[in-house]
């Protein structure tokens, strides 16, 4: 059995070791740039806007996607990867088809990729924050299993009513406990800002002070994180051999 060396500086005996079937590896991806990214930018009320209903990437979000996916490839984390979890809008399955699910010359399979509504974007009022039918999905996304989702409309999103933080922490937290009942040991999730700002803030008292900045520090468009999460109060440390930065928008 494998094991995994970790420094608790709160324990008294400040070390550690963890079986590692009781861990694992979760790769933590924002979404690229998408164009209700850009609106907002410029005018927060942009977010209002019918215009941005379910927005897709951006020209410079699919640049990030190739970049990224680039990066995944040559860096051989691809092949670790056993499976892809992805919020159901439509910017996030962009990204996850398009970093993780790319096909190659070399022949190298894609891992699965399953839509899951627990980690999707704050819900309510922004248009952009509502997705479409599964319907639609299921065709312009063969390679997406949409089997956990139980309704074809999206039942979630309120025009008059915006989540809380405290909700989409709590949604947060429910959705890294599911992670660890999966059988998966190397997982990563295309998801959104606010979703991973509330969840990891909701955590960060698992940690070190020392650590909860950068813990709680705010994803670039298309960033990866490599973390590692174990049992013991679904703690997670920095494994940053993998991170790619985004840009920010």
């Amino acid at each position: 059995m494998g094991y995994l060396y970790s420094a608790d500086m709160d324990s008294t005996t400040s070390q550690r070791l963890i079986p590692l079937g009781h861990s694992k590896i979760i790769h933590l991806v924002r979404h690229a740039q998408a164009n209700h990214n850009v609106a907002g930018k410029k005018d927060h009320d942009a977010l209002l806007s019918p215009e941005f209903f379910d927005a897709s990437l951006s020209s410079l979000g699919l640049e990030q996607v190739s970049n990224l996916s680039n990066h995944v490839y040559a860096s051989g984390l691809l092949k670790k990867i056993d499976l892809v979890i992805t919020s159901p809008l439509l910017r996030a399955m962009q990204t996850a088809v398009g970093v993780f699910g790319r096909e190659r010359s070399s022949g190298l399979k894609c891992p699965p990729i399953i839509a899951v509504e627990l980690c999707r974007e704050r819900t309510g009022v922004h248009p952009c924050d509502k997705r479409k039918t599964i319907r639609e999905y299921s065709s312009l996304f063969p390679q997406i299993d949409f089997s956990l989702i139980e309704s074809d409309d999206d039942n979630l999103w309120k025009a008059d009513v915006r989540e809380t933080e405290e909700e989409v922490a709590a949604r947060g937290l429910k959705f890294m406990n599911w992670l660890k009942t999966r059988h998966e040991t190397e997982i990563a999730v295309v998801t959104h800002h606010r979703f991973l700002q509330y969840t990891l803030s909701a955590i960060r008292n698992d940690f070190h002070p020392s650590l909860r900045s950068e813990i709680c520090k705010e994803f670039s468009n298309c960033e990866l994180r490599s973390m590692i999460m174990v049992d013991k109060r679904c703690r997670m440390v920095n494994s940053p051999t993998t991170d790619s930065n985004g840009e920010r928008a």
